[in-house]
């Protein structure tokens, strides 16, 4: 389940790409398929061992453009352990709302991206979260979860902030807020509550099969209940620098 949508973030085979916070793989695998050099940054190891698992089955398997190549980094998003300059383009999907400093991890994204490179971020929209938030505690003190609840205003100036330049954004998944709000509502840890686990089999039967009613209901639901929200950046290709000041007259007063 791809929360960036590839139509807007074009990937050429050879870019070097960090997929940073790749929880379980899920775009690093996308953009492998599609020639890229990926790169799986996370701070949980088991994760990683999982997503290298994936590389190598892949690469059996065959779904594999020649000269793509695909690595796992563990590491902490404040201190990237890459070169300034150093991906042509970034994916961090669902992970600023866990990080506390996130001005510092955005800086490193920053830092590590060449002039001219794109960025795309999805991070959990304000209203699905807030009612989850308003439903359950456990959804976010849990260790791990979720710091804060990001508007797109907020995301989209802190970023600004730094530098980046904005280009557009959309909503994703607006099936899968109603899953979470019957989670936090049962109880986020109760997987065998039968209304959470009937919705659970609706949303992977639409996952496996795609069925065009639920694609049109999801592409209606998107701007309004969208789990996620995708907003997609570029660093400029030369610094700005701030204007001269206005030099005086003989006769200014």
């Amino acid at each position: 389940m791809l929360t960036v949508d590839f139509q807007r973030f074009r990937v050429t085979p050879g870019d070097r790409i960090l997929d940073m916070g790749c929880g379980a793989g899920r775009h690093a695998f996308e953009l492998y398929r599609r020639g890229a050099h990926v790169v799986a940054f996370d701070l949980d190891a088991d994760e990683l061992a999982g997503v290298e698992t994936m590389f190598g089955a892949m690469r059996l398997e065959g779904e594999v453009p020649a000269g793509a190549t695909a690595e796992t980094v563990q590491g902490d998003a404040l201190d990237l352990p890459f070169p300034d300059d150093h991906f042509d383009k970034i994916i961090a999907s669902e992970v600023f709302e866990h990080i506390p400093d996130d001005m510092r991890a955005m800086r490193e994204l920053m830092r590590v991206l060449k002039p001219g490179g794109k960025l795309a971020v999805t991070v959990p929209s304000w209203l699905p979260e807030r009612v989850c938030w308003a439903l359950s505690e456990d959804y976010h003190t849990a260790p791990g979860g979720h710091v804060r609840i990001y508007t797109r205003a907020e995301l989209e100036a802190k970023f600004k902030s730094i530098g980046f330049k904005v280009g557009g954004h959309h909503h994703a998944h607006g099936l899968h807020a109603p899953y979470w709000w019957i989670k936090c509502a049962v109880g986020v840890n109760d997987d065998g509550n039968p209304l959470a686990k009937a919705y659970h089999q609706i949303l992977v039967w639409d996952i496996m099969k795609r069925p065009l009613a639920t694609r049109l209901a999801e592409r209606a639901l998107n701007p309004v209940i969208g789990k996620s929200v995708v907003v997609y950046f570029a660093k400029p290709s030369v610094p700005s620098t701030p204007a001269a000041p206005a030099k005086e007259t003989a006769d200014a007063v």
